[in-house]
């Protein structure tokens, strides 16, 4: 199983973003409350899932690298003293490239981390400025760089078909990315999510995104290139030079594995003991607003509001996160779904070019994970 850290504070809110972030400003009494409150909502969630092989564990947010290093390392030595950890056992963190979180790198490996997730979005100054980002692309190379000397392991996440992007263009940032070092690349097309202010202004006609033909261009030029410089597309949005490059905790998510949920808004899935009325596949979703979460956590033990999937649900999320990884979903675990693979509609899929012709598993093409990506998003995240 894997463990999931949700920290809601960043120094400023991205345009593009939905997440569940606040602004820092400031609220140091808060944040100490609410470090407490996901350290005692990891013990009572340890009665839930019982002795597990740990795994993983991932803070993201928000922005974790705000986080205070003696806070990440109390919530590392937590999950780890609740739960056995594997040899190989992940801990990833998230951060963006300023030059005030390249400074915190250091105190953050000390504190357990040894993998960075650095979200660099873009190289050129153009457009990390039009997407509201708060660093630079000189920034971005430093942040590289000071990562690539405190972690074993780096992954960079950017941004593609932006407004007023060329296939060119792309195909140069993402050779230079190459370049600078890191072990995994997560390049996601930029996705208008309602409520947005991008989505406020795309509906204002003053922002203006690149269209599906140029969208499907940038998706295929991203496969190219990363492929040719020896990373393996094992997922729709994440590419590894090698299988140890890839991303442990998120195959926790793709391969239907439980994993806990703690912070505001963090969600997790569980299975449950078969107990009447409780047994199964559970998700977990954790309160929102950090007061509620907190105040939660106070008086029940736990943060978060339970729903117990069907197996037709369950199977389901089975199969749409499946979909997004090279070895997709096995029929045997398809069965509450019936689907088979001389089904009409697999078949009809097979020969649309979208899924391979496999007998034992059901895998996306090239084309349907393009397909996958247009459908689902940010799920990728």
């Amino acid at each position: 199983m894997g463990v999931y850290v949700h920290w809601p504070y960043c120094a400023r809110i991205c345009p593009y973003c939905d997440f569940n972030v606040v602004r820092d400003r400031g609220r140091t009494d808060e944040q100490k409350a609410l470090a407490d409150a996901i350290v005692a909502d990891l013990v009572a969630q340890r009665d839930l899932t019982g002795d597990q092989p740990l795994l993983s564990i991932f803070f993201g947010g928000g922005t974790p690298s705000l986080m205070d290093p003696a806070q990440v390392a109390r919530v590392i030595d937590a999950a780890k003293a609740l739960w056995r950890p594997a040899d190989d056992l992940e801990i990833s963190l998230e951060a963006n490239p300023t030059d005030a979180e390249a400074d915190r790198f250091a105190a953050l490996a000390e504190a357990g981390v040894q993998r960075l997730s650095l979200g660099v979005q873009a190289l050129d100054d153009a457009s990390l400025k039009a997407l509201g980002r708060n660093h630079d692309a000189g920034a971005a190379r430093r942040a590289i760089a000071a990562a690539t000397r405190a972690f074993p392991r780096l992954s960079i996440d950017l941004i593609y078909a932006r407004p007023g992007q060329t296939d060119a263009a792309w195909r140069a940032e993402l050779s230079e990315a190459i370049a600078l070092g890191p072990e995994h690349v997560s390049p996601y097309q930029l996705t208008i999510e309602h409520g947005t202010a991008f989505d406020r202004a795309v509906g204002r006609g003053t922002l203006v995104v690149p269209d599906e033909d140029l969208a499907a261009t940038l998706f295929e030029t991203t496969q190219e290139v990363l492929e040719a410089a020896g990373f393996d597309a094992y997922e729709v949005s994440n590419h590894a030079r090698g299988d140890a490059a890839r991303s442990r905790h998120n195959l926790v998510y793709w391969r239907g594995r439980d994993y806990v949920g703690v912070g505001p808004g963090a969600h997790g899935r569980l299975t449950l003991p078969a107990n009447p009325g409780l047994g199964g596949r559970a998700a977990t979703t954790a309160h929102r607003a950090i007061k509620d979460y907190v105040a939660a956590v106070a008086e029940t033990g736990v943060g978060f509001e339970r729903e117990l999937l069907t197996p037709e649900e369950a199977a389901e999320e089975r199969l749409v996160l499946g979909l997004r990884i090279d070895d997709g979903v096995g029929f045997d675990e398809m069965a509450p779904l019936s689907l088979s693979p001389d089904l009409p509609k697999v078949r009809d899929l097979v020969a649309a070019g979208l899924l391979a012709d496999d007998a034992n598993r059901l895998r996306a093409t090239r084309a349907g994970r393009l397909v996958l990506d247009r459908l689902t998003g940010t799920l990728a995240t």
